[in-house]
């Protein structure tokens, strides 16, 4: 099942991590987004230290549908760099797997 992706993504608070989570999901380019509040990052940026408290959103995916989702993302994020990047999913329970290519278009 190298087909599907896993999107991994950071948001600078809750409420912007559920706009782009429920935008990824209505768009059907994603089947499911969690949220992890409560993450502290900690960067370097334009040459110096930073430290910001952020979310942590895991978006379900096709491979297929990466880019429009790293553009969707993008229109909805508030950052100019956001962090934006995928992973294969390899193994899964295959019943879960077929579920996310139910839930997303290409």
């Amino acid at each position: 099942m190298t087909s599907l992706r896993i999107v991994y993504i950071t948001a600078k608070n809750k409420k912007e991590a559920k706009k782009i989570g429920e935008g990824l999901v209505k768009a059907r380019l994603a089947a499911c987004v969690n949220i992890i509040d409560g993450m502290e990052s900690i960067y370097r940026w334009e040459g110096k230290i930073e430290r910001a408290g952020e979310c942590v959103l895991i978006a379900k995916t096709r491979k297929a549908l990466v880019l429009p989702v790293i553009k969707k993302v993008k229109s909805l994020h508030s950052y100019s760099c956001p962090c934006i990047i995928s992973l294969p999913i390899l193994e899964g329970n295959k019943d879960y797997l077929k579920w996310i290519e139910g839930e997303t278009k290409i």
